[in-house]
């Protein structure tokens, strides 16, 4: 039972991290906004990413960045989190 729920989470993980990755593309072809598969990538993304932004703009380093680090940090706790996870639920 315990490996069919870690399974579950683990499906979720690479679906955001799917998602993470889609958009990290998306914003480097010239894609019109408006476009209804921009919005919905986008739109699921956000709410992982915008936090993380918020924090990095509060750190002493995260006044002047030019590049977006939000997706790579997502992606290191989202493997943190999976790695809990097993630890947890595996053994």
């Amino acid at each position: 039972m315990n490996i069919l729920i870690y399974k579950s989470f683990e499906m979720l993980l690479r679906l955001i991290e799917w998602i993470i990755l889609i958009r990290v593309l998306l914003s480097w072809i010239p894609l019109d906004r408006n476009n209804s598969i921009v919005k919905i990538i986008y739109s699921l993304s956000e709410p992982f990413l915008y936090p993380i932004r918020q924090l990095l703009r509060k750190s002493p380093l995260g006044d002047g960045l030019m590049i977006d680090f939000s997706p790579v940090i997502l992606f290191l706790i989202l493997q943190f989190i999976q790695t809990i996870l097993a630890n947890i639920l595996i053994g």
